[in-house]
């Protein structure tokens, strides 16, 4: 089977933002990802939705911003479907999304030094975790657990050098 997306052009254009975030720009980025999320709307499609949202939330200035993304990243996986997310790959899962948007939420709350709410997510990705396959994508999730874990121990409400956001 191909391993290639199917070509979307909504989802070309997220990562290409995401893209020029990572290059250095982004303001720029989060300009344009924010004038997508205004076209698509709130009820738009959920891996659109979801997948903007999530990137999103890392381009934000402040952890209160960065929190506001993060839920709606976390509130588009609820409509989304594994037949949808396979439109686009063929090995995407709803459930594979997971971990990611709960490890995001556990660090944003860490950060705002909601350390219950941060504990609860915190728990729920490492739950979601033990599903991931033993790949680069599931590692990284882990060790971003692992990560916000020990911030979390000693009550660190700094942000991680390593970021714990990873491409859902």
């Amino acid at each position: 089977m191909d391993d290639q997306p199917t070509p979307d052009p909504t989802m070309t254009r997220i990562i290409e933002a995401v893209q020029l975030g990572h290059s250095g720009s982004p303001g720029q980025a989060r300009e344009l990802l924010t004038a997508l999320w205004d076209e698509i709307g709130p009820t738009g499609d959920a891996l659109h939705r979801c997948t903007l949202a999530h990137y999103l939330a890392d381009l934000q200035d402040t952890a209160e911003a960065e929190l506001t993304w993060d839920e709606r990243a976390l509130a588009a996986v609820t409509d989304l479907t594994d037949d949808r997310a396979r439109q686009y790959h063929h090995a995407l899962q709803v459930q594979g999304f997971l971990p990611s948007l709960h490890l995001n939420l556990a660090d944003v709350h860490r950060r705002l030094s909601n350390t219950s709410v941060a504990g609860v997510h915190l728990a729920t990705a490492r739950s979601l975790a033990e599903q991931l396959p033993a790949d680069q994508y599931g590692d990284l999730v882990r060790a971003g657990i692992q990560h916000v874990g020990q911030a979390l121990a000693v009550g660190s409400t700094a942000r991680l050098d390593s970021h714990p956001s990873v491409a859902g």
